[in-house]
């Protein structure tokens, strides 16, 4: 089996002193792709410094999470275009806007999110968006901008079954984390797990936050990694009702199909490694 983490934060510092051995972690359990998700300019310099660095395994993304939405200026969306033209960079975003904790002016958050789907738009490439509390004025956004767009995944979805639909009706991709696992917030992305097309379907970890409550012992770090990625799969096919190997290869597909990384990554070994304990419906 081949899974691919969707939205991974491999820049971040929880990672600065073992990044090569969470990779090779990572594909022991079969996650043999991620991207490495693009939050600042800085950070997505990181990102794809990263994917450069790990070709076979790693892409990345490169953009500004609405938390950090009052530092894009100019010169920063130049820096953006720029790294998008590098051959590991497959996508636009983290980006989008939280109106939950609203470290970013909402107006500043508006701003940036449309200046990178414009962005997004010219460069024919997907983009990543982060929403949060803020799906009655991101919608209407987005879906001003849907036609000049090629494809887009909300990621990390933990929103209502209207937000939902509304997405899929643009032809959104849907991205779900460990939120899932978590049987006291994730109850609600349980129950409408199934309403998502198999076709428009990915799965992150969205590392190294959401560490999945399904895991156990939980570690002792409190760290998610792309390693544990089946058990957001492992959840997600249960309350799908589906074999877990399928939903499995159903994500990679799309994941494949939505970064167009048949064109950009050199995949690693293809070998069906186990998912370890637990992790395999037989």
């Amino acid at each position: 089996m081949e899974l691919i983490d969707v939205g991974v934060n491999l820049s971040n510092r929880a990672f600065a002193r073992d990044l090569e051995a969470v990779l090779e972690k990572a594909a022991a359990a079969s996650v043999h792709v991620l991207v490495a998700t693009g939050t600042t300019v800085e950070e997505s310099r990181q990102s794809a410094a990263i994917a450069a660095r790990f070709p076979r395994q790693v892409v990345s993304t490169a953009g500004v999470h609405p938390h950090h939405a009052d530092t894009l200026d100019a010169d920063g969306l130049q820096e953006l275009e720029t790294l998008a033209g590098k051959p590991e960079v497959v996508a636009i975003g983290e980006t989008g806007l939280d109106f939950n904790r609203d470290f970013s002016p909402r107006a500043a958050q508006e701003k940036a999110f449309e200046a990178q789907l414009l962005l997004a738009a010219r460069l024919q490439m997907p983009v990543f968006i982060h929403q949060r509390d803020a799906h009655d004025r991101l919608y209407p956004i987005l879906r001003e901008h849907r036609d000049s767009l090629v494809d887009a995944v909300v990621h990390c979805f933990t929103d209502t079954q209207k937000a939902l639909h509304d997405y899929l009706d643009l032809g959104l991709y849907i991205g779900i984390t460990g939120w899932i696992c978590d049987e006291r917030r994730g109850e609600e992305l349980r129950r409408i797990a199934r309403d998502i097309p198999d076709n428009r379907l990915l799965i992150e970890t969205d590392a190294p936050y959401l560490l999945p409550r399904t895991l156990k012992p939980r570690p002792s770090n409190g760290r998610n990694e792309p390693a544990y990625l089946g058990y957001v799969l492992e959840t997600l096919a249960e309350h799908r009702d589906q074999d877990l190997d399928l939903l499995g290869g159903i994500t990679a597909a799309n994941a494949r199909r939505f970064f167009r990384l048949g064109r950009s990554l050199r995949i690693s070994d293809s070998a069906d490694v186990d998912l370890g304990p637990g992790l395999r419906h037989e």
